[in-house]
C-alpha cells in the first residue's frame, strides 16, 4: 500500500574521486558579484559617515569661529569706547584747570585760595591721565611754552621758591610773558622773560628779554634736569638795535647752597598743546604751546 501513496527511493550514490583524498564535501565558492556589491558597500558607508561627522564638525568650528568674532567685535568695541570716554573726561579736566588758573596774571595775583584750587584741578587732570613717559612721547616736548601760571608767583618774588628780585614797589620791574624753549636734539632748554624796568620820568621804561640757557637731561621716565650757562639780555621796543649783552656768570664758591645752577622737576602732564610740571619745590607750572 505504500508504494501506492509514495514514489519509490532511490538510494543515495556518493562518487568518490581516486584522485584526490580530501572531504567529498562540494565546496560552495560565493558568487564574483556578490563580494563586489559588498565591498563596493563598505566604502560608501564610511565616506558617508566621515563626510557627516566632517559637516559636523565644520559647524562646531565656524560656531566657535563666529563666537570669537563676536567676542573680539564686542571687545574693540568697549574698548574704542572707554577710550573715548577716557579722552572726554582729559578733555574736561584740562578746560576746569585752564579755567582756574586764567586771570590770575601768571600766578602774581593768586590767593591762597586760588592756588588750592589751581593745585586741585591740576591733580585730578594728572590722575586720570596717568603717568608721563617720556621716552616715550618726548617729540611732545619740543617748541616753545608759554607759561600761564606758576604757584610760585604768588610769593611776590620773580625767582619763585628760590631767591629772585621782588615784584611791587620795592623795584620797578614789571613782568612780561615768560616762555621756555625746549629743543629736543640739541637738548637746549632755555627760559625766556620779558622784563620792563621802569626809569625815572620823562624817561620811557626800559624793555627788555633776558634767555637762560640751560641743557637738559631726561632721568627716568619723567623727570627732567636742567644746568644752567649763561644769561643773555637783549633790549627791545625803542633799543631794540642794541647788541644782545651776557651777563656773567656768578661763580660757584659765590652761589648760595640754595642756587647751584642746577633744577629738577617732573612733568605730570603732557599732550600737544598743554603740559604740567612740579618743581623739587613742589612749585606747580602750567604752559600752553606758543
Amino acid at each position: 500500500m505504500a508504494s501506492l501513496f509514495h514514489p519509490p527511493i532511490k538510494p543515495l550514490l556518493y562518487h568518490h574521486h581516486s584522485t584526490s583524498s580530501s572531504s567529498s564535501l562540494p565546496s560552495i565558492t560565493p558568487s564574483p558579484k556578490s563580494s563586489s556589491n559588498t565591498n563596493s558597500y563598505l566604502p560608501r558607508a564610511r565616506n558617508l559617515f566621515c563626510s557627516a561627522e566632517f559637516r559636523k564638525r565644520k559647524s562646531c568650528i565656524k560656531r566657535g569661529c563666529i563666537c570669537r568674532s563676536a567676542l573680539d567685535e564686542a571687545s574693540v568695541k568697549y574698548s574704542s569706547e572707554a577710550e573715548q570716554s577716557k579722552a572726554e573726561l582729559v578733555s574736561s579736566l584740562k578746560l576746569k584747570l585752564l579755567s582756574a588758573v586764567s586771570g590770575l596774571n601768571r600766578g602774581l595775583a593768586a590767593t591762597e585760595d586760588d592756588r588750592q584750587k589751581a593745585d586741585a584741578a591740576a591733580k585730578d587732570l594728572e590722575s586720570v591721565a596717568g603717568p608721563v613717559d617720556l621716552l616715550v612721547d618726548i617729540d611732545k616736548l619740543q617748541g616753545r611754552w608759554k607759561l600761564i601760571y606758576s604757584s610760585a608767583f604768588s610769593s611776590r618774588t620773580l625767582g619763585g621758591s628760590r631767591p629772585g628780585p621782588p615784584t611791587g614797589r620795592l623795584l620797578p620791574i614789571t613782568l612780561g610773558q615768560v616762555f621756555q624753549r625746549i629743543d629736543v636734539f640739541s637738548k637746549d632748554f632755555d627760559n625766556i622773560v620779558d622784563l620792563e624796568l621802569g626809569a625815572p620820568w620823562p624817561l620811557p621804561p626800559v624793555e627788555l628779554t633776558a634767555t637762560l640757557a640751560h641743557k637738559f637731561e631726561i632721568i627716568g621716565t619723567c623727570n627732567i634736569k636742567i644746568t644752567f650757562e649763561k644769561t643773555t639780555v637783549k633790549t627791545a621796543g625803542n633799543l631794540s638795535q642794541l647788541p644782545s649783552l651776557e651777563v656773567p656768570r656768578i661763580p660757584d664758591f659765590l652761589r648760595p647752597p640754595s642756587n647751584r645752577g642746577t633744577g629738577e622737576f617732573e612733568v605730570t602732564y603732557l599732550d600737544s598743546d598743554t603740559r604740567i610740571t612740579r618743581g623739587d619745590r613742589e612749585e606747580l607750572r602750567v604752559f600752553v604751546i606758543s
